[in-house]
């Protein structure tokens, strides 16, 4: 199954999902009006406001069972259903996703896996749902949501919300989402991302935010250095 196999890279394109539900939306409001229909309101109003952006992320995973965390930080920019994710060293890779097709490339491996999400693109949906100007009535379909109430991150007092999927083929590589909202602006501060069954999770934390730049369609283009080996997996459809 397609997911099964890009289970790892849509771990990775996960983590930009709710950055992109920002918008212009109204000020601080009190704890009272934190109701999920007033936070899908907020969320709606985003959407409306969404074209593109800009971001500085960090990802930290955590191995439960050993006790492990690892960081690695990156960029990502994304317009409409475009998205250039750049991870640095030292696993650096770059994702890019333009429409239907979908590149995975590893410098260090001068490799690129290219897929075509096809009859698939409904499931792989549900993993980048949770962005690009997507409205809370929207992220109602493929997740139950509940609002968590507020909590102190940072400086800020955030509302917190809870994603559960509700397609199968979610729910068996992610059981839970749990995302921090700034309140004056509706832009996640944290995300974190709870795998099934292995109680491991990640952490994502937004920085350098940046809503609506001006971004050229070249930046969206799979051009790759000289030698690059192309790879196109069994059984899957393939970038053309």
């Amino acid at each position: 199954m397609l997911v099964r196999k890009l289970a790892p890279t849509l771990a990775v394109l996960i983590i930009f999902g709710l950055a992109c539900v920002a918008g212009l939306a109204s000020g601080a409001r009190t704890h009272d009006a934190y109701t999920l229909g007033a936070v899908l309101r907020q969320l709606d109003q985003a959407a409306r406001n969404f074209h593109s952006l800009s971001a500085d992320i960090e990802r930290t995973k955590v191995t439960v069972v050993v006790n492990d965390r690892s960081t690695e930080t990156g960029t990502i920019l994304v317009r409409g259903d475009k998205m250039l994710l750049e991870m640095k060293a030292p696993d650096e890779r770059t994702v890019l996703r333009a429409g239907d097709n979908l590149y995975v490339y590893t410098p260090g491996l001068k490799r690129v896996e290219e897929f075509n999400l096809g009859k698939n693109r409904a499931v792989v949906e549900q993993f980048l749902l949770l962005g690009f100007g997507t409205p809370g009535k929207e992220l109602q379909k493929g997740y139950l949501v509940t609002v968590l109430g507020e909590e102190k991150l940072d400086n800020t007092t955030a509302v917190k919300v809870e994603l559960a999927p509700k397609l199968e083929g979610v729910r068996n590589q992610i059981s839970k989402i749990q995302i921090w909202f700034d309140p004056t602006n509706w832009l996640p501060i944290q995300q974190q991302f709870f795998e099934t069954g292995s109680g491991d999770y990640f952490t994502v934390r937004y920085s350098n935010v940046s809503l609506n730049p001006d971004i050229r369609d070249s930046k969206f283009k799979p051009r790759w250095p000289k030698g690059t080996e192309r790879m196109k997996p069994q059984g899957l459809g393939s970038a053309p």
